[in-house]
Formats: structure tokens, C-alpha cells, sequence
């Protein structure tokens, strides 16, 4: 072990295992069910991306339905390799190595070289993740940018580097295109980095270059769909925020159980699986749709301020619940829920307990940083909704807190047994 801690090569070797390994397993195992039972929109705007040239539900129809990253990625791979278990299912292993080799790194230059190894064994063998990552899931790209962005502003703040600014909005934006809750995140790294007293101008190319890597797609949505918008589908924050949405949460359900808003037209979603089913092709304006669901949103925001209040308190739980928590059909819903369930809690519970106490256990900087993740994710999940898997990808966090407590706290309590 002492070699291994050492070895950068011997550390790195180990992480990289423990990623792999256990996915591989439940790749294998899952083989039948990743493309076919456990998908989401990404999967069918690639398909039609890489099949017709067109990025949307329907070849020629051009949608923004989504966010473009994770779509991309797949187009990517369907493109260059094909649309087949064995290639979604290595790349994303891929991701998650990456992932992993990439938090050993942030440990072990801010924290020390025991603490790095902790932390990159302990996020990447998370119950959740590891069957999770192997499926069709957006959120495996939310886990490499979310490390890139924290090893970056860290070593940003360290070297202030004009071209690590740079580095760093660019990949602020990539995190913005890949999950639209991130759209106000780089304005909290911003404010992060100038209380660190990172130069106005470093932050501020950061700034631009996040802005000019999402303006690409914000214009091309307005050129071909109708309206500047980093995604259309406001339909999904609607489903988050009506006054049917805590009754729906607190029995069980998920959003997409929300009963529909009243004479709304059918979604941009709808009419795709509708096209499919008959090959009858329904117009729809997905701006007009969009600007409906804000509309019906912020209404319910203003009319009913105390509901909205109570569902702010139910995505908190939500989000920090232990227990993994049901969103629509998709991996949360494979394998044995029994199973999985008490896995994660016995998992999910320590490391909660040792990143409390890795607060004390941490450079001031680094614990701030943490808490600018933590604390977006929660009023993200406020404004939105709180689940296991907006979480886990960000549970990096908490594995470097909770490995600098471990790395601090064992040997005293090992000297003192002696």
C-alpha cells in the first residue's frame, strides 16, 4: 500500500481498476437493456443527428429539446464506431476512468497523496454510479466537467494563468451545454474566484469564453427553431414547479406523473413518438411551447409562493436522501431495487458522516470551493427538483472532504490505541 501511495503510476493503475472492473461487470450483465429498455431523448436526437444530418426528434425537423452535449457525444460514437452496446457502454467506463483518475489528481495536489487515493476509490466505486454510468444517462459527462471545472478554478486561484482562464470557461461552457440547471454556475465560480483575488481580467475571459461556447447553439436554435434558448423544454421545469407537484413526489411518483397543464399542445416529444407510431407528422411550435411553460411557472411561483416553498424543503430531502430516489423509467428503475437501495444508504450515510467532518480537515480554499458545488447543487435541485441522480455526479465533493477527514483523523486515533 505504501508503494502504491508513493507511485503515481501504481496509484493511478489501482483507480483506473477499481472503475473499470465493476462496470465491466454490470455492462455485461445489462448488455440486453442499454440501448433498448434504459434511453432517454439524447439517444433518438443522435440517431437522427448521425442518420439524417439533422439534430432533433424527426429527420429535417430541427428541435432543441435537449441539451446538446450528451447527444453529441453519442452522435459521436453511432458516427465513427455504431449504435452498439459494447461501444456506449466502453466509452462511458472510459468517462468514468477519467473521472476517477482526474479527482486522485485534484486529492493529491491539494490534499495529499493518501487523501487522493481515498477520495478517487471512494467516488468511483459509489453503488449508484457504478450501474448508472453504463447506461444511457447524461449525467456521465456532468461527472468529468464537474472535476474538470474544480481541478481547474484550484489551479486557477494557485498560478493565475490567463490561459487557464481560459481553459476553464470553455469547459464552463461545456458544462452549461451538457445540463441546463448549470446555466448561473459559472457566475458562482466567478464570484469564487474574485474572492480569491484572481484578476479581474482572468475571470472575465473565463466569463466570455463560457458565454462564446454556448453561443454557437443558442444561435442555431434561434436560426432554425425560432428563439434564443439554450433548451426548449421548459415543459420539464413546469413538471417541477405546479401546484400537482409535491402531492405527486410525496406518493412515490416523479415529475413526469404531473398530470398535464390544460390545453397545452402535445410536446416536441410527443409528436416524435407519434410520428414514429403512424408516420403522421403533428406541427409544433417548440418556442411558443417553451414560452408557455415559463409563463405557467413563474405564474405558479407568484400565485402560490407557500407551495413553492414546500417544495423547495421536499427537493432538499429529495436530493440529500441517502436512499436512492425513483426518477422516470431509465436505470433508477433495472436491476434490484431492494438491492440497490439499502447498497447506496450504506454507502451514501458514512460518506455524508466523514465530509461533515473533513470540513475541519481542509485549506480554507479547497472547503470553499466544495461548498460552492454543494451549495449550487442544492439551490438547483430548489428551483427545479431533487433527485439521486442530479446528486451523484458531484459526490466527488464529498468523497475529497470526507478522504481529507480520513487522511487527518486516522492516524491520531491510531497513534493514540498505541
Amino acid at each position: 500500500m505504501g508503494r502504491i501511495l508513493t507511485s503515481r503510476r501504481g496509484a493511478a493503475a489501482l483507480v483506473g481498476a477499481a472503475a473499470v472492473v465493476p462496470r465491466l461487470g454490470v455492462l455485461l450483465y445489462e448488455r440486453n437493456n442499454i440501448l433498448s429498455s434504459f434511453t432517454e431523448k439524447s439517444d433518438d436526437f443522435a440517431r437522427v443527428l448521425v442518420s439524417s444530418g439533422t439534430y432533433g426528434f424527426v429527420p429535417g425537423i430541427p428541435s432543441a429539446y435537449t441539451q446538446p452535449l450528451y447527444g453529441w457525444f453519442l452522435a459521436a460514437l453511432y458516427w465513427t464506431i455504431s449504435r452498439h452496446w459494447l461501444v456506449v457502454g466502453l466509452a462511458q467506463i472510459a468517462v468514468a476512468a477519467a473521472t476517477a483518475l482526474l479527482v486522485l489528481w485534484i486529492g493529491r495536489r491539494y490534499l495529499s497523496a493518501r487523501a487522493g487515493l481515498i477520495a478517487a476509490l471512494v467516488s468511483t466505486v459509489h453503488p449508484y454510479l457504478i450501474w448508472h454510468d453504463v447506461h444511457v444517462n447524461r449525467e456521465i459527462l456532468d461527472q468529468l466537467i464537474g472535476a474538470a471545472v474544480f481541478g481547474l478554478t484550484l489551479l486557477l486561484v494557485d498560478k493565475r494563468s490567463w490561459w487557464l482562464g481560459a481553459a476553464l470557461g470553455i469547459v464552463l461552457g461545456l458544462a452549461v451545454l451538457g445540463n441546463s440547471r448549470l446555466t448561473a454556475f459559472p457566475v458562482f465560480i466567478a464570484v469564487y474566484l474574485v474572492w480569491n483575488r484572481v484578476g479581474v481580467g482572468a475571470v472575465a475571459l473565463a466569463l466570455v469564453l463560457c458565454l462564446l461556447t454556448t453561443l454557437p447553439w443558442v444561435v442555431r436554435n434561434k436560426v432554425q427553431v425560432g428563439c434564443f434558448a439554450l433548451t426548449t423544454d421548459a415543459r420539464a421545469l413546469w413538471k417541477a414547479n405546479n401546484v400537482h407537484t409535491y402531492d405527486t413526489l410525496a406518493r412515490g411518483g416523479w415529475i413526469d406523473d404531473v398530470p398535464p397543464l390544460p390545453g397545452a399542445p402535445p410536446s416536441p416529444q410527443d409528436v416524435a413518438d407519434h410520428y414514429k407510431a403512424t408516420g403522421e407528422l403533428i406541427h409544433v411550435d417548440e418556442c411558443a411551447q417553451m414560452r408557455l411553460y415559463q409563463h405557467a411557472t413563474t405564474r405558479f411561483w407568484r400565485e402560490h409562493p407557500g407551495e413553492k416553498v414546500k417544495l423547495m424543503e421536499q427537493a432538499v430531502r429529495m436530493l440529500w436522501d441517502p436512499r436512492p430516489i425513483r426518477t422516470e423509467s431509465g436505470p433508477e428503475a433495472g436491476g434490484h431495487p431492494q438491492l440497490r437501495t439499502w447498497g447506496e444508504a450504506l454507502y451514501a450515510i458514512p460518506l455524508f458522516m466523514l465530509a461533515l467532518l473533513g470540513f475541519g480537515a481542509v485549506p480554507r480554499r479547497f472547503l470553499a470551493l466544495a461548498l460552492v458545488f454543494l451549495v449550487y447543487q442544492t439551490l438547483a435541485a430548489m428551483l427545479f427538483a431533487g433527485a439521486t441522480r442530479y446528486r451523484v455526479p458531484w459526490d466527488f465533493v464529498l468523497a475529497l472532504l470526507a478522504a481529507a477527514a480520513i487522511d487527518r483523523y486516522l492516524p491520531r486515533r491510531a497513534s493514540a490505541e498505541r
